[in-house]
């Protein structure tokens, strides 16, 4: 029908004269195959006024029908970002950033990564598409300035140092940081919004109503002079281009963690490490409370406190990742809510009676007078001046003090700062009863459990003590436990250690967590949560009530089945049955993100098994086209052991073919939503010079993983030959012995 109507249309036009823009008519000699003369336009034939005609028509076709699509309810933020990506028209990658301001900010929040690699590494025309929604989201949260401004130097990183310096990130970045984007110095309107419509395909990517009025422009001016004028605790004098007043407590505090677990590196042995990290942790105590949060909570909240007895150092060879544990109160806005006041703590009077104390000896109380208080504590009822709450002149100051004495079992002083300050101050301070109870509950009141104390693994008991009742126990010796608003967090530091493809790896389980769950797949995973904080640095969500195989081995000395009998019941207990099909159902899982990624590295170390029976895999160091050394050493398509299979049943047991069907479905649901995986991965490749992206096949072969091609009778024998080669795999069993034998990891 559509070829009729054309040869009907193109007949119309051919009883139509030869039409020109000038009612003269060319001459009778002249020769068509020669230009017209000068003033007499050239005729268009009545085929190509049909084709043009004709290639209008579709190309409005195809705009109205890209246009419905972007304004459907089906349009997520998922597709933009695909749009985004994909398109070469300008007038699209302006119209999807505009419409990027639509999207749930938690939605648009996830594809960050995405959004500023696309910013560093695309053309300029996605660049400028992105900008706006950016800087609009730059200036009403400190979180995502941060959040952006540490990605964009962590993505900035693998450009030539030349290059980098004058990049579009790094000039954005630098933005971020300065005080021109303070949200309180320039009360920006977002007018762009998703409102063009018919004319999405005209819009030019540089026009941009983001426009600051003059009355902003004067609001900034005058806050930046009172910026200037501030010269208390920080003389210096601060650059309209230096960081702004309202980012500088949070950078601080987190470069401070960053450097600890840096000096931490160079001591040689565990005990010393946690050592002088129950020392450091303790000097950081003088700063809080203050306007400073943990990056990987999801609630808003405040810091007060670090109780620094019990933090330790997390099993690592040549790095010292520590875990530590956080006193927040949850208020409304930590950018606004008052900061806590600081409840004080008593001061220990000399080293011996702090080694008294964690002998559990008793120690004489005395009441300090007020005036006493007053001159010890800087007790300030609302931090209006963040200096105040985290003065960053002192930062650079948070040394122990006296290194060349820690060895001496006499001098522990340096394990409070309050007993610092008295050896600096020369005045006896004294004890109170209530903080005498408050230490003895740190230091002594452990809750006991399977797991002995290990000098080579302080972590162990750490993690093995129940959450609840670790906060039940931190709570009870905390100055801020009464309040209603009390809550406990818990981070992991690292250090020397790129966490870029941990983030990667995480937005690939979150997205297939989504999918299993859209598609009712009971398989269960844990993704936990990455902040890149640079190219070698960032923060990561602890897994609670986990500890690692490795230190289930070592500390019970049992078969894996054996420990669950132990932990769990006998076999026919509800408790061990619940724990036998989390088991199965979280080692289904991973052993689809194990085949899907390629996971490398699967020694007992790096898989978790927490108190309800799921595993969890952890360090994802070497995905998709990298593995350790590049030796590509571990062949099977995921870790499936003996040991396993024993806790599923056995290989004829119920649970076991349970196992392979949730695989089966796993796969199957998988593939409906391959592109989703598929975009996260491929747009973090553009300009990336990550070792998993080695090789030009990395997308491809993510791709081919999904077998789009096989039927689901073809797949159910893929997985049976995934299991049962995994199960064979003889490399599997060389790796362990090769970190049994290396590095001790059982």
């Amino acid at each position: 029908p559509n070829e009729c109507k054309r040869v009907c249309h193109i007949a119309q036009c051919v009883g139509k004269t030869l039409h020109f823009t000038d009612s003269s008519e060319p001459p009778l000699n002249h020769d068509p195959s020669q230009p017209c003369p000068s003033g007499v336009p050239e005729a268009r034939t009545p085929w190509l006024i049909a084709e043009e005609e004709e290639e209008e028509h579709v190309s409005q076709s195809k705009q109205s029908w890209l246009l419905r699509l972007f304004e459907s309810k089906l349009f997520d933020v998922s597709m933009a970002i695909s749009y985004l990506y994909k398109s070469k028209e300008p007038g699209v990658q302006a119209y999807i950033g505009n419409r990027l301001f639509s999207f749930p900010d938690a939605d648009s929040d996830f594809y960050l990564p995405q959004l500023l690699s696309m910013y560093v590494h695309m053309d300029t025309e996605v660049g400028d598409a992105i900008r706006p929604y950016l800087l609009h989201r730059c200036r009403g949260s400190i979180t995502f300035s941060l959040l952006s401004a540490w990605l964009l130097g962590a993505y900035s990183s693998d450009m030539h140092i030349s290059t980098q310096r004058h990049s579009r990130g790094t000039k954005l970045r630098r933005l971020i940081l300065s005080d021109e984007l303070n949200s309180a110095a320039s009360n920006w309107v977002c007018i762009l919004g998703p409102v063009l419509r018919d004319d999405i395909f005209l819009a030019s990517p540089s026009r941009r109503t983001h426009q600051r009025s003059k009355s902003d422009a004067c609001t900034a001016t005058s806050v930046l002079g009172a910026a200037l004028r501030r010269t208390g605790s920080n003389p210096r004098v601060e650059h309209m281009h230096e960081e702004p007043e309202r980012l500088r407590p949070q950078r601080e505090f987190v470069k401070s963690l960053l450097c600890i677990g840096k000096r931490l590196a160079t001591l040689p042995t565990k005990e010393q490490k946690t050592q002088r990290l129950i020392s450091e942790l303790s000097l950081l105590n003088h700063k809080l409370p203050g306007r400073v949060w943990l990056p990987t909570a999801d609630h808003q909240h405040h810091v007060v406190r670090v109780p620094h007895s019990q933090a330790v150092v997390l099993n690592s060879k040549d790095k010292a990742p520590y875990i530590i544990y956080v006193e927040v109160l949850e208020c409304e806005s930590f950018e606004t809510s008052p900061v806590p006041v600081r409840i004080p703590e008593t001061r220990i009077r000399t080293a011996r009676s702090a080694e008294n104390l964690d002998s559990g000896s008793g120690g004489g109380a005395s009441v300090m007078t007020s005036e006493q208080r007053a001159g010890s504590f800087s007790t300030v009822p609302n931090y209006d001046n963040d200096d105040e709450a985290w003065a960053t002149d002192d930062i650079g100051q948070l040394q122990v003090e006296g290194e060349g004495q820690t060895s001496s079992s006499d001098n522990i002083s340096q394990f409070s700062v309050d007993s610092i300050t008295s050896l600096e101050s020369k005045e006896p301070v004294f004890i109170a009863a209530g903080d005498i109870r408050r230490r003895l509950s740190e230091n002594l009141a452990h809750t006991p459990t399977t797991f002995r104390r290990d000098p080579e693994d302080p972590s162990a008991v750490a993690l093995k003590e129940p959450w609840q009742e670790k906060v039940r126990r931190i709570r009870e010796g905390s100055p801020y436990g009464h309040l209603p608003n009390w809550r406990l967090l818990s981070v992991i530091v690292k250090c020397g250690d790129d966490l870029r493809q941990e983030l990667l790896a995480y937005q690939v389980l979150r997205q297939l967590q989504w999918i299993w769950q859209q598609e009712r797949v009971p398989l269960w995973i844990k993704p936990y949560k990455i902040v890149v904080m640079s190219s070698d640095s960032g923060m990561i969500e602890p897994v609670l009530n986990a500890v690692s195989l490795h230190q289930v081995r070592k500390q019970s000395q049992l078969s894996l089945l054996d420990y669950f009998l132990q932990e769990h019941g006998s076999f026919t207990t509800e408790e061990f049955l619940s724990a036998q099909r989390n088991f199965v159902q979280s080692c289904a899982g991973y052993s689809l993100i194990c085949y899907l990624l390629q996971v490398k590295d699967r020694h007992n170390g790096n898989i978790l098994l927490d108190s309800e029976g799921h595993i969890i895999h952890i360090d994802f160091g070497f995905i998709l086209s990298s593995s350790p050394r590049n030796l590509g050493f571990e062949t099977s398509a995921f870790k499936l052991t003996t040991e396993f299979v024993d806790v599923m049943g056995g290989l004829d047991g119920d649970m076991f073919l349970y196992y392979k069907m949730l695989m089966l479905q796993g796969l199957i649901a998988a593939r409906k939503h391959m592109e989703k995986v598929l975009q996260i991965v491929e747009i973090m490749q553009q300009g990336s010079h990550l070792p998993c992206f080695h090789g030009s096949s990395t997308i491809r072969g993510l791709k081919e993983r999904f077998h789009m091609s096989l039927t689901e009778e073809q797949l159910q024998g893929l997985v049976e030959q995934l299991v049962d080669g995994s199960m064979r795999s003889i490399t599997t069993k060389l790796y362990d012995s090769f970190q049994y034998v290396t590095n001790g990891i059982m």
